[in-house]
C-alpha cells in the first residue's frame, strides 16, 4: 500500500531524534486516544524521516496504531519548511479533524505554518481537554500561567500542540500491531537548509518520566543546600532533582531541569517543592502532579494553596529529620 487516507481522522506527528522515538510521541498517542473519546475518529501516526521504515514499524508495534512513513532525502536533518511542505501535501486532499504535535521547539517551529497552509485553527500548549455545551474545549495557560483559558476551534481541521508532561504515555496494553504504509516524497527546494544538529548534553535521569520529583527553589538559600535536595532524592526510588527558574538562572541547575512556563510540564505521582514560593510560572508546570508536598518557611507562600501537605519549616532542619526517618523505616 502506497498511501493512507487521513480524512476525518486524528493525526499524530511522531517526533524522533537520531533514530529514537521521543517520549512526547507516546504522550501524543495517549492525548489522541483521550480526544477520540469526545470525537470518535481513527488515529493515524505520521513519521517523517529519510529512512522512515524502521521508525514506522516500531511505532506500529508499540502503539497498535496505523503508521504512515514519509521518506524524502531532505529529511536527513530536521527542517521546519520541509516538514510543513510534506505534511501539507499529504493532508490537504484528505483533511483530518485534528493534527496533534508536541509542544517542543520542533513542534512550535512548524505547527503554525502548517495550520496556515491547511487553513486550520492552531491551538498551542494544550494541557487538558473538556466538553462544555457539546463543544470540545482545549485548555492552555495564558499570561505566563496566571490564567487558564478554554479554547474552541471553529474550523474543519485543528492543529494542536500538546504540552509535554500533560499526558503520560498510554498504559501498557497487549495490542495487535498496526498497519505500516510507506511513501516516498519529492520536496521542492526550500529557502533554508539544515546543516547539522547538536543534541543538548545531559547526564541525569529524564525527569519527565520520573514518578517522584524533588524540586528546589530560590528559598533553599544557597547552592550548597542542593546537596540536601539530592540526598533526599537519592533515597526515594524513581526520583529526580529539578528546580524553578531562579535556581536555573543562578546556574545551580542546568536548563533541562527547569519546571514551568519556560521549562517543562510534569505530572509525577509525588512532587516535593523545597523552598519554592509558588509563582504562577512555576505552578503551571507542576500543578498536574498526583500529590504535592511543599516545604517553606513562609506560611503565606502561594505554593501552599496548591499543596496536599504544607510544611512550615527551614528545609535545612526538616530534610535531615526526614532522611533519618526514611533511613529508620528501611
Amino acid at each position: 500500500m502506497k498511501n493512507m487516507q487521513t480524512s476525518g481522522s486524528i493525526v499524530v506527528i511522531a517526533e524522533h531524534f537520531e533514530g529514537e522515538i521521543r517520549p512526547i510521541t507516546y504522550e501524543l498517542v495517549h492525548f489522541a486516544e483521550t480526544l477520540q473519546q469526545f470525537s470518535p475518529a481513527p488515529i493515524k501516526i505520521l513519521v517523517l524521516d529519510e529512512r522512515a521504515e524502521t521508525l514506522a514499524k516500531s511505532l506500529a508495534r508499540t502503539t497498535g496504531k496505523d503508521v504512515l512513513g514519509l521518506r524524502a532525502p531532505q529529511l536527513a536533518q530536521y527542517n521546519g519548511q520541509v516538514y510543513t511542505s510534506i505534511l501539507h501535501e499529504i493532508l490537504r486532499d484528505h483533511p483530518p479533524l485534528y493534527v496533534c504535535i508536541g509542544h517542543s521547539s520542533r513542534g512550535s517551529d512548524y505547527a503554525p505554518g502548517l495550520a496556515m497552509r491547511l487553513k486550520a485553527a492552531c491551538i498551542t500548549g494544550v494541557s487538558a481537554l473538556s466538553v462544555q455545551e457539546d463543544m470540545i474545549c482545549f485548555s492552555r495557560d495564558v499570561y505566563g500561567g496566571k490564567i487558564n483559558a478554554d479554547m474552541v476551534s471553529n474550523t474543519e481541521t485543528t492543529v494542536l500542540t500538546v504540552q509535554p508532561g500533560s499526558y503520560g504515555p498510554a498504559p501498557d496494553r497487549d495490542l495487535p500491531k498496526g498497519n505500516v504504509c510507506l511513501k516516498s516524497m519529492t520536496v521542492s527546494p526550500q529557502t533554508s537548509t539544515t546543516l547539522s544538529t547538536t543534541p543538548f548534553q545531559t547526564s541525569d535521569l529524564d525527569f519527565s518520566a520520573a514518578r517522584v520529583i524533588v524540586s528546589a527553589g530560590r528559598g533553599i538559600g544557597e547552592e550548597e543546600n542542593l546537596e540536601l535536595i539530592r540526598d533526599l532524592a537519592s533515597v526515594i526510588p524513581q526520583s529526580v532533582v529539578c528546580g524553578s527558574r531562579p535556581v536555573i538562572d543562578l546556574g545551580w541547575l542546568t536548563y533541562d531541569r527547569q519546571i514551568g512556563v519556560t521549562g517543562a510540564t510534569v505530572t509525577p505521582d509525588l512532587y516535593l517543592a523545597c523552598g519554592i514560593s509558588g509563582a504562577a510560572q512555576h505552578v503551571s508546570g507542576m500543578k498536574g502532579s498526583g500529590f504535592i508536598v511543599a516545604i517553606n518557611t513562609d506560611p503565606m507562600a502561594a505554593i501552599f494553596n496548591l499543596s496536599d501537605i504544607c510544611i512550615v519549616e527551614d528545609l535545612k532542619t526538616f530534610i535531615p529529620v526526614l532522611l533519618e526517618a526514611l533511613s529508620n523505616k528501611r
